[in-house]
């Protein structure tokens, strides 16, 4: 039985880019807890078979087509959410976009997409739940970062996608220290390699196996290893932690002391 600290029951959470990935494996997470979930992404036919398995789950779904770093789009779903769910509690600002290329071939376009997903949207989603968490004097936003906005990607050479999530721990830190007079927490989970269709597809599984070999438990984390993290942030169990970051990297980077 769910410890009722843990239990998000009456809530509803929005996941960006949650239709597959690690996306997918937060809502339905967070569904299991027992959150209503906000399934927003880009891809239609993904989108409609995770909105298929958290319903089997008996939750409230509502599926939003739409782009995070359209900052219009993004009012439109908060807005729809709110009519359709009642309220947003809690906001995981997962959306996000991998590329690797050397600093001197990354282009404009490459440069302003990566920012676009990762940082505009996670902001204007952010600025998008506010009035309602303000009203209410409690929410929830768990940015996804990553170990590279700690440590840079090195020979990886991807370091727009390592400065835009270091962009996102920023963000953390500057939101936890605004918002905590209206007793919103924000906090960031920041993962090694994870075992999601996009690292696969752009690494591929000669590499990611030797990649596997730095990390002292000796593997890459599986989906919903991160969405633990994220469940806990989103929790009342974390009603004391404000503007940290929580790293499931299987000890490949160590933070704190």
């Amino acid at each position: 039985m769910e410890r009722p600290a843990a239990s998000l029951a009456g809530t509803v959470a929005w996941v960006t880019g949650s239709a597959r990935g690690m996306g997918a494996a937060h809502a339905l997470l967070l569904a299991e807890r027992g959150a209503d979930i906000v399934l927003q992404d880009v891809l239609k036919d993904e989108a409609a078979e995770t909105a298929a398995a958290i319903a089997k789950l008996g939750r409230r779904v509502h599926v939003a087509l739409a782009d995070v770093s359209d900052v219009g789009a993004v009012k439109r779903v908060a807005a729809e959410a709110i009519a359709a769910l009642g309220r947003i509690d809690i906001l995981v600002n997962n959306a996000g976009i991998g590329q690797h290329k050397p600093v001197d071939e990354i282009t404009e376009a490459d440069y302003d997409r990566m920012m676009d997903i990762h940082v505009k949207g996670a902001f204007f989603c952010t600025q998008a739940v506010l009035p309602g968490m303000k009203e209410r004097r409690w929410g929830k936003i768990v940015n996804i970062s990553s170990i590279w906005g700690m440590t840079g990607a090195g020979i990886n050479t991807a370091s727009h996608y390592c400065g835009a999530k270091a962009a996102l721990l920023g963000l953390t830190k500057a939101w936890a220290k605004e918002l905590a007079p209206w007793n919103i927490h924000v906090n960031a989970v920041a993962p090694g390699g994870v075992l999601t269709e996009m690292p696969i597809k752009i690494q591929g599984w000669d590499k990611i196996r030797e990649k596997e070999k730095r990390v002292p438990l000796g593997r890459w984390a599986r989906p919903e290893e991160v969405s633990y993290a994220v469940a806990f942030l989103a929790s009342h169990e974390a009603d004391f932690i404000t503007g940290q970051v929580l790293s499931p990297s299987g000890g490949e980077t160590i933070v704190g002391i």
